[in-house]
């Protein structure tokens, strides 16, 4: 039997003194909880407003945690501070590294990045409340991203703002021009929000097969891909998803739209039972391990959900259907795939590509020379690729 795992703290005023070492402190302890799963921190000491930067990076470096107590405000800026320490002790990019070698360099010292500061905690009370000082009323945002209160628990500051964010996020929506002019879908927090429009653009513009009812959308996220096809006319669609915040997502959004009635939203699964005239799937573009939730819409290690579309496509279409994989080749720029291993794929799932329509990134970072990435980015197009069942 499982237990939930916890984090204890001596009683002490400040990490800037050294009052966490006496032994006959008063010690408190808390559920401790971390979406990317991280492991309860060893040592916590307790910070405030007193708490220097510098003393927060050494501490969260060696690896000790700071649990919060002073005002809010004041510990998104030491967070801040903490992030511009990292910053400028980063490693500079190495001008003779491979595309692949940065790619791994970065993501390393984002994995870095990410657990320094994650080491910056606060306290949730036992009904998802924060009771420091200028903190905002996080209970909504918290009960949407970890469901009704269980008690108190521990979380790192980073998350938090980050399940603050999804809350906005989910609250005002993201426009979708797909859609109609004002038409807007809602991310839930852990689910990949569709503010890269080129995806759903092509979706939207490809040519459908003849005579198309039903289709699949696998991988469904919001359920943005799923609306479009039942806005384009196909009668009935099955929206699926491994991810039960995205299962959720997508059915209220479907719902929203008015599209309950034609957007079935089931799973946990790749594929539903039985075929359809048209199986559509955005995969993560990159095969990389994610490191949180949300990653995972990008990062998909090996390639795991690209080559179960592939092998499984053929015993889900009706005769004459269609399969549409839509693709970025962000990876092949990046020397983590090649285009002839992808094409190698296709024939050996027993498929054949009958059109290809390709668009152009036009989000911001494809346009940010600053990115270590630029070069790749730049490059970038995205591909919804017809293929058919030998």
């Amino acid at each position: 039997m499982s237990t939930t795992p916890t984090i204890s703290w001596p009683e002490a005023r400040s990490a800037r003194t050294d009052q966490s070492n006496r032994s006959d402190q008063p010690v408190r302890s808390a559920h401790w909880h971390s979406e990317s799963c991280a492991p309860p921190p060893r040592r916590v000491v307790v910070a405030d407003d007193s708490t220097k930067a510098a003393t927060a990076y050494q501490l969260a470096c060696e690896g000790t945690a700071l649990l919060w107590q002073g005002d809010f405000h004041n510990a998104r800026q030491l967070l801040q501070a903490m992030g511009r320490r990292i910053d400028r002790k980063a490693n500079p990019a190495r001008p003779d590294a491979t595309p692949a070698e940065s790619f791994h360099l970065h993501r390393r010292a984002r994995g870095h990045r990410a657990r320094v500061l994650g080491k910056l905690l606060v306290l949730l009370e036992d009904d998802h409340s924060l009771t420091l000082r200028r903190a905002p009323d996080v209970r909504r945002a918290c009960t949407e991203a970890y469901g009704p209160p269980r008690g108190g628990r521990a979380v790192s500051l980073t998350e938090l703002l980050g399940v603050i964010g999804a809350h906005q996020w989910r609250e005002k929506g993201v426009e979708v021009p797909a859609l109609g002019d004002g038409v807007r879908v809602h991310p839930h927090y852990g689910v990949f929000s569709p503010v890269r429009g080129e995806y759903v653009d092509l979706v939207a513009q490809a040519p459908l097969p003849a005579n198309p009812r039903t289709a699949f959308d696998l991988g469904t996220g919001t359920g943005v891909l799923a609306a479009v096809l039942a806005r384009r006319g196909l009668s009935h669609v099955v929206a699926t998803d491994i991810s039960s915040r995205a299962l959720a997502c997508a059915r209220e959004n479907a719902g929203r739209l008015g599209l309950a009635d034609r957007v079935e939203v089931g799973g946990p699964a790749l594929y539903p039972e039985g075929r359809a005239d048209l199986v559509v799937c955005n995969p993560p573009w990159l095969p990389a391990r994610p490191t949180s939730t949300v990653e995972q819409g990008v990062y998909d290690p090996d390639g795991t959900m690209l080559h179960g579309f592939l092998h499984g496509l053929a015993d889900h279409l009706h005769p004459g259907g269609e399969g549409w994989l839509v693709l970025s080749d962000l990876a092949e720029h990046l020397g983590l795939r090649t285009r002839e291993a992808l094409l190698t794929s296709i024939t050996t799932a027993g498929l054949r590509v009958t059109g290809r329509l390709d668009t152009s990134p036009h989000h911001p970072r494809a346009r940010d020379t600053t990115d270590p990435l630029h070069q790749a980015r730049a490059a970038e197009v995205t591909s919804l690729w017809r293929l058919t069942a030998d």
